[in-house]
């Protein structure tokens, strides 16, 4: 295990929009307000279409090729997540979302595009005083967390 510590700084209270897509919107607010490190939580509904990562193909490969499932129908959403900066100094965020209709639920990661249905609200907590940050692991194929 690895860790470092952090302090709590602002808080943001965020409506995203009909059409938007989330993590775009998000990275897009951490990179305005000088966001550097931040966890978040988020609910709502996410529009037919919306794509989730749901693990890999095959766990041995490498790099690791991911699952894309496509959300068939608007989904009811809930979510938590990280943001941090990658070695670029861009806002990297990484969102896992459970998202159900009807008697079905698949939960995944929300890289490869969720697009909000009507409304989605969330709380970015913003973490100061720490170093971490993700870094693109060449192996993997994916941007993993350096605390």
């Amino acid at each position: 295990m690895k860790y470092s510590e952090a302090s709590l700084g602002r808080i943001f209270i965020i409506r995203l929009e009909d059409g938007d897509i989330v993590h775009e919107e998000i990275e897009k607010l951490a990179a305005e307000k000088e966001i550097r490190s931040a966890a978040i939580i988020i609910l709502g509904g996410a529009n037919d279409g919306s794509k989730q990562v749901l693990g890999p193909a095959d766990p041995d490969e490498s790099p690791i090729v991911p699952m894309v499932h496509t959300l068939a129908g608007v989904h009811e959403v809930a979510g938590v997540g990280t943001l941090f900066q990658d070695e670029y100094g861009s806002p990297s965020l990484h969102m896992h979302m459970a998202s159900g209709r009807k008697d079905s639920t698949v939960t995944g990661c929300i890289r490869v595009g969720v697009k909000v249905w009507q409304t989605m609200e969330a709380v970015l907590f913003e973490l100061n005083d720490t170093t971490a940050m993700r870094y693109l692991d060449q192996k993997l194929g994916f941007k993993l967390l350096k605390p």
